[in-house]
């Protein structure tokens, strides 16, 4: 089966994924553009899973500040390598968490961290990559650091974040 290259392109600009993976995952589809988006988001979770293992010892701390300076968070974000803690990928991420936290409260960052008294809580609220992503509410916290991860190719880790407003 012959893939136009203009339907590579819409898939890659969609979804982000390497020019081979589209046209792979274009093949495998039979040149459905949605079923192909669908496999590769499956196989960025295999990706992700797959590194969930791996040290991350590396990032950035990111802080934002809302305007009007009475609210802000600051966000330390870890990868594998350095190389990777300086792409505009890992630093878009590392931005629209903090700009997530600041907008959104959130007690721990995971479910694992909530204390078992705690369990009855609100947990999408409470921890952060359960949240809805402020970006896009279709995709959660953890959708999008999949995705990052499965572009980039290597294990992503919200280390810890802190939000701080004027008064409390």
């Amino acid at each position: 089966m012959e893939i136009p290259t203009a339907s590579v392109k819409e898939l890659r600009e969609k979804s982000g994924a390497g020019i081979m993976n589209c046209r792979n995952a274009l093949l495998e589809a039979e040149g459905d553009t949605e079923k192909a988006l669908q496999i590769l988001k499956e196989k960025g979770i295999l990706k992700a899973q797959k590194k969930a293992e791996r040290a991350a010892n590396q990032g950035v701390v990111e802080a934002y500040i809302h305007t009007g300076g009475r609210i802000g968070a600051m966000v330390e974000l870890n990868c594998e390598t350095d190389f990777v803690a300086r792409t505009d990928e890992f630093k878009e991420l590392a931005h629209n968490l903090a700009m997530q936290v600041a907008a959104v409260p959130a007690q721990f960052i995971s479910q694992d961290e909530a204390p078992e008294e705690d369990k009855d809580l609100e947990l999408e609220a409470a921890c952060l990559l359960l949240q809805p992503y402020i970006k896009d509410p279709t995709k959660t916290v953890q959708d999008v650091i999949i995705e990052t991860i499965a572009k980039v190719g290597e294990n992503i880790k919200i280390a810890r974040f802190s939000r701080f407003e004027m008064g409390k």
